[in-house]
């Protein structure tokens, strides 16, 4: 069985922190990411999520949203599934979608990512 509490890298050295799954399924953690518009150092920003776990044998989803904190008007949602490989390694597949803020209607065509 695949677990999201703990401590996650991704393939851009970002990490992120989940603490314990709640039994509702929902989560709160960090994210630290060295990707930002800003440049040069890491940031750490507040995640909130939830997990729907799959009948017994399956591979849950889950959700969750960063709200990059202090050093952008963003937000990114994620959205993904846990694995376990052959040899027992966890993994987590995501897919995300950054909002930034723009300063018109005009200019919504290129806030998302």
């Amino acid at each position: 069985q695949c677990q999201l509490s703990g401590l996650w890298r991704n393939d851009q050295d970002s990490l992120m922190e989940i603490s314990a799954v709640r039994d509702d399924g929902n989560f709160q953690g960090k994210y630290l990411t060295w990707v930002t518009l800003s440049g040069g150092c890491a940031r750490v920003s507040p995640l909130t999520g939830t997990q729907q776990q799959p009948s017994e044998g399956g591979w849950p989803t889950f959700a969750f949203t960063v709200r990059w904190d202090k050093f952008s008007n963003a937000t990114t949602a994620f959205v993904g599934q846990c694995f376990v490989d052959r040899v027992g390694k966890e993994m987590l597949t995501t897919m995300w979608l950054l909002r930034e803020a723009v300063g018109s209607l005009e200019e919504e065509w290129r806030a998302t990512r």
